[in-house]
């Protein structure tokens, strides 16, 4: 009788503690320290999780790392890719571009600052980042920077890589963590690509107040309206996971679901995917495989392929979060203590600085929001997740054909005839011999049933335009395209690479 007194009593508080968690009145009290060791938790993680992965990027796509290729980790890696390779941190420099702007600015800074902040930057990016950067640059201002009829990587993975800070910032406030990405995420990307950025603060969020890990991924998933395609996925990789011990056995069922891209101009119908949803798959197996061990969640997220130094880090950070800095085991640990006050590329920010800067950001923020800071004592007001709005990329549009060009002389005019009502061209300026002018811009023209756009495409890496032309809104039916070079130069060449058509039949 008094066991099952006892079985019962503590089922009963069970249920009040998991209901206290589904109410707006629930709290989290941390000291400082302990908050801001777990600040420093994400932080660290995401850094080393990106330095393990960073040699297999895009190495394995469409299939898993085998176990027969190591994964290292000596001693001295993330000093050595500080020193040699800082372009592999573009996912955390992109982060601390934000935290910049909003430490200058404040939590009301408007979108038009943050911007500018990335677009007028020094360093590389790529897909949905670039293509938002080229937009700005060129008069379109967020958030049709990052609509998809503006930008054909909307549903690329950039936002999910760059949206850490917005979890670190608002521990236990999913909701504010969606305000901020509504801000942030809308430069550069739409839809699916910008859930990836939401759903991957939610779980920061999360991380600060759970301290089981499926408890994390599924409270964080809550912010995800259960309409859109990314919802789907991510219930699918969830359930899967749960159902299959091997994650090699959940890595099939996700590749054979919904690793179709056919958005991505570069991914569509080829062995690549920078898709938001898949590699947001792999976090999660990463994650629920993890089951709390930092070893196993990195080696599972970065075996998944695909973007395998991205998804580590976004994993190892959430994680990281949970556990806090001082629970993180020195293997880890060792590499990151060598850099913490050297400055990543392009910025004049360390680990060290940002760990203070998220800190600020995240008292204000629980102030701001109904909680408390007296003295040591910070009592975080737990937001109950609520789901952003529905949009989605691409809509009714199904994929023609994505054709092979590699046409190289636009001197002459290039004609491509097509049945569909929407057309992308993937392609790009070269400089022979690297002998281009820098500040070099082609412009070519580009017609379609007698409407002509004159396209400009720098020359300069930083600025170049990552797809030549693309129009979503043309009428259903056949077409006509002609591309003609207007100011060729001998030292530059324009390349055609692919042609990718869709149709609403």
């Amino acid at each position: 009788m008094k066991i099952k007194l006892i079985t019962t009593v503590l089922l009963f508080a069970s249920i009040l503690a998991a209901a206290s968690c589904n109410t707006d009145t629930a709290t989290k009290t941390l000291t400082r320290e302990q908050l801001l060791d777990k600040i420093k938790g994400g932080w660290a993680a995401q850094t080393f999780g990106c330095t393990y992965g960073g040699p297999t990027e895009f190495r394995y796509n469409s299939c898993m790392i085998p176990d027969s290729v190591e994964i290292v980790w000596p001693d001295g890696y993330c000093k050595w890719y500080y020193e040699n390779e800082g372009g592999l941190y573009d996912d955390i420099y992109m982060d601390l571009t934000f935290v910049e702007v909003f430490d200058k600015y404040d939590f009301d800074v408007p979108v038009d600052s943050l911007a500018n902040a990335f677009a007028y930057a020094g360093y590389k990016l790529w897909h949905a980042n670039q293509a938002a950067r080229y937009n700005i640059l060129n008069g379109i201002s967020a958030p049709a920077s990052g609509h998809w009829k503006n930008n054909p990587h909307a549903d690329d993975i950039d936002f999910q890589i760059e949206a850490d800070f917005a979890g670190l910032m608002a521990p236990g406030m999913a909701n504010s963590a969606s305000e901020i990405c509504d801000k942030v995420g809308h430069i550069m990307c739409y839809g699916d690509g910008w859930y990836g950025g939401v759903y991957v603060a939610a779980l920061y969020a999360s991380a600060f107040v759970y301290d089981d890990i499926h408890t994390v991924v599924t409270e964080a998933l809550k912010v995800i309206p259960a309409g859109s395609n990314y919802y789907k996925c991510m219930q699918d990789v969830i359930a899967w996971c749960s159902e299959n011990r091997d994650w090699k056995t959940t890595w099939q069922l996700v590749e054979d679901k919904w690793a179709d891209e056919i958005n991505c101009p570069q991914g569509t119908k080829a062995p690549f995917n920078i898709d938001a949803k898949l590699n947001s798959a792999y976090v999660v197996m990463g994650l629920l495989y993890g089951d709390g061990d930092m070893d196993r969640t990195l080696e599972v997220s970065t075996r998944c392929g695909a973007d395998s130094d991205c998804n580590p880090a976004t994993a190892g950070g959430i994680l990281g979060t949970m556990l806090g800095y001082s629970r993180i085991s020195e293997k880890w640990l060792k590499n990151i203590r060598e850099v913490e006050d050297l400055n990543f590329d392009h910025t004049d920010i360390s680990l060290n600085k940002v760990y203070r800067m998220s800190f600020d950001h995240a008292l204000k923020m629980i102030e701001r929001n109904g909680g408390t800071v007296d003295g040591d004592k910070v009592v975080i007001k737990i937001q109950k997740p609520e789901p952003v709005r529905l949009e989605q990329s691409f809509e009714g549009l199904s994929l023609v054909e994505k054709r092979s060009v590699n046409y190289k002389n636009f001197k002459k005019l290039y004609t491509y005839d097509f049945d569909g009502s929407a057309i992308v061209c993937r392609g790009k300026v070269n400089s022979k011999k690297n002998l281009c002018p820098k500040d070099y811009v082609a412009e070519l023209a580009v017609t379609i049933d007698g409407n002509k756009e004159i396209v400009r495409m720098p020359a300069d890496f930083a600025s170049r335009k990552f797809d030549i032309y693309w129009n979503y809104d043309l009428p259903e039916g056949k077409h006509t395209m002609t591309i003609l070079w207007l100011n060729p130069i001998a030292e530059a060449n324009v390349v055609l690479q692919d042609v990718v058509v869709y149709t609403t039949k």
